[in-house]
């Protein structure tokens, strides 16, 4: 009995001993590590988002290396036992690639950073504000207050446009006149509106200019430079107040128009 203990109960009670061992020490140290990488990610002052998601993968790694050390020192082969998982990870990858594309696309958003949370961005045909920034999709808010949860693979994979990225933006405008109108007092009636618009920037200074002679109009480009919080409520008075004063001072602004002449056939015309 004695021989029985001492060659095989033993030491497996040895080998749990030590694999328990292993296991609770190995999770004790990979928590001090996580703390320690956490603590100094965010002493970088690195985004929030960032830092929770290195840790979680450097959790789930760190817990893998601590479960084959301790399965390891109970004698099971771990070589296939990586070999099963791998092979079981491509398994799931290959049935779940889009998935994996929307996480890859994720990290790549989390990382590079072409947008944060708060942002007015336009991509994968969406134009809202960013509220949330997850490995999968982005949550966005439209401006009619609607959700709108975007798959991170669709927004990485095309254009990107932040409206939030730059303090200030340019407001472009094109007002058109009648070709039998004052030219120059509609240049100056536009250049007084924007220039007695406090929220217009000097600097870059404004431009109003005569940009084409169309077909039915002679149109003025104006294009002020306004923060960004200011564009939209720039953009809208403007529009309204170029059209009063316009009709105030007498200014057309015409509609699209075309002059038809007829003509009747010569034996017509004498019959």
């Amino acid at each position: 009995m004695n021989g029985v203990f001492e060659t095989y109960i033993y030491p497996w009670v040895i080998n749990i001993a030590l694999a328990a061992a292993i296991f609770f020490v190995g999770r004790w140290i990979a928590k001090q590590l996580l703390k320690l990488t956490e603590r100094i990610l965010r002493r970088s002052r690195m985004d929030d988002m960032l830092v929770n998601f290195i840790t979680s993968i450097a959790n789930i790694l760190l817990l893998l290396v601590v479960v084959v050390a301790a399965l390891d020192q109970l004698g099971v082969d771990t070589t296939s036992l990586i070999a099963l998982v791998g092979a079981a990870g491509l398994a799931v990858g290959l049935a779940l690639q889009n998935s994996l594309q929307n996480f890859a696309a994720g990290v790549m958003l989390i990382v590079f950073r072409p947008f944060k949370e708060g942002d007015f961005v336009e991509a994968a045909g969406v134009a809202a504000v960013v509220e949330h920034i997850a490995i999968f999709n982005t949550v966005m808010r439209t401006v009619d207050n609607r959700e709108v949860i975007v798959p991170n693979g669709a927004i990485y994979s095309d254009v990107i446009t932040n409206y939030s990225a730059r303090d200030t933006r340019r407001v472009d405008m094109v007002f058109g006149i009648g070709y039998d109108d004052d030219l120059k007092k509609a240049k100056a009636i536009l250049e007084d509106i924007i220039s007695s618009d406090e929220r217009v920037l000097k600097d870059p200074a404004y431009v109003v200019a005569v940009s084409e002679l169309a077909d039915s109009s002679v149109n003025f480009v104006v294009r002020p430079w306004v923060k960004s919080g200011d564009y939209w409520n720039v953009l809208w008075d403007t529009t309204e107040t170029v059209k009063l004063r316009f009709d105030a001072e007498g200014i057309s602004i015409p509609y699209p128009q075309m002059d038809v002449h007829l003509q009747r056939p010569e034996g017509e015309e004498a019959a």
